[in-house]
């Protein structure tokens, strides 16, 4: 059975659907010349974005009129492509060859959103035209959630897959007051954007999220309270102790880990193993537990990363955890041979180590 892969969304079938969708917005579009050069010679080869961007640079050359009639067009389509993924075309669109025309470029990016995601289609005419964040400010009191989202998550300075905005990785002041209008945002689509724009900026403006969060937590609201831990994880996940002060997480005297062990101490790229702990605690208290692995990279060297176990109430005396740990090579995480390491940490500590030899299949 073939290995799926995203790029093969992108195949005939939404191709005609696509076309059938245009040519009863455009009756004088062509559906098999826009398919003829859409299947071009290069399709197969070409990735997610590029078949992305492909079909897009064949839309502009195949639907009649200029870009106001051809927005008129795909505005009336959008809707019938039900795949938000697959509607990512509509604002590569914009983003492509609107960036000139501010005011018809902007309306249909709001409609757009609704239906995919315009957070990386945004972002050249923020870097282009200054109002933009203005207007990306209005967007954060729209009643749809879809738009009040790309507020916030079209001027995340460091969006994964899109283009950084380096003034904003400089100085994201200019996000701020969206961010504040979103923070008790009912929406959790929402919500997870604005605490991932928080972590953005916490990579390169720690102090300023920190300030915001002590402010933010003052609120009670619940979910402000969501936004804030999940703003900081960069800095919980490191163990600073300023973020997890924020919680009462960062005192971890009266806390101990002891008898740590794995059920096998060699394991194979591919493999897995289980590992036990007892964690001590001294009285009532709240306690964030993680496992660090310190992986070896391609040259040799460690890297560390963290992942999190619990962090709840826990009573007086000795808890026991036990855990699987994979080894499969994934997308994101390559694995090589070697002594490898795997550490406790508890409130942000490490407490505990022990190392295991990581061997190929």
């Amino acid at each position: 059975m073939e290995k799926f892969t995203l790029k093969a969304l992108y195949n005939q079938s939404f191709v005609q659907e696509l076309a059938t969708a245009i040519k009863a917005a455009s009756p004088a579009f062509d559906t098999l010349d826009f398919e003829c050069r859409v299947f071009d010679s290069e399709w197969e080869q070409r990735e997610l974005k590029q078949r992305m961007r492909h079909i897009t640079q064949v839309i502009y050359a195949t639907i009649e009129g200029d870009y106001q009639a051809q927005i008129k067009v795909l505005r009336q389509v959008a809707p019938k492509i039900k795949d938000g993924l697959l509607g990512l075309i509509f604002p590569d669109f914009v983003e492509q060859y609107g960036l000139d025309d501010y005011a018809i470029s902007v309306k249909a990016l709001s409609e757009f959103t609704k239906y995919s995601s315009a957070e990386f289609a945004v972002r050249p005419f923020i870097e282009k035209y200054p109002k933009m964040m203005a207007q990306m400010l209005t967007w954060a009191e729209h009643k749809n959630e879809h738009i009040r989202r790309l507020a916030s998550e079209g001027c995340r300075p460091r969006l994964p897959w899109g283009m950084a905005l380096k003034a904003f990785k400089k100085d994201p002041a200019p996000i701020l007051p969206i961010l504040e209008k979103l923070k008790e945002d009912e929406s959790l689509y929402v919500r997870k954007s604005v605490a991932n724009n928080l972590n953005d900026i916490i990579k390169d403006n720690p102090d300023t999220v920190l300030e915001i969060a002590a402010r933010w937590l003052k609120n009670g609201h619940p979910h402000t309270q969501w936004i804030v831990k999940h703003g900081v994880r960069t800095l919980l996940k490191r163990g600073d102790k300023r973020a997890l002060a924020l919680f009462g997480l960062a005192d971890a005297k009266g806390l101990k880990v002891s008898d740590l062990s794995f059920t096998k101490n060699n394991v194979k790229i591919g493999e897995h193993f289980h590992f036990s702990f007892d964690l001590h605690v001294d009285k009532p208290r709240t306690v964030r537990i993680e496992y660090g692995v310190y992986f070896v990279k391609s040259k040799g060297s460690q890297s560390r990363k963290v992942f999190q176990l619990s962090e709840k109430d826990f009573t007086a005396g000795v808890h026991s955890f036990k855990r699987k740990q994979h080894f499969k090579n994934l997308t994101t995480r390559k694995h090589y041979a070697g002594m490898h390491r795997l550490v406790i940490i508890v409130n942000g500590e490490e407490m505990l180590g022990k190392d295991f030899e990581l061997g190929e299949t």
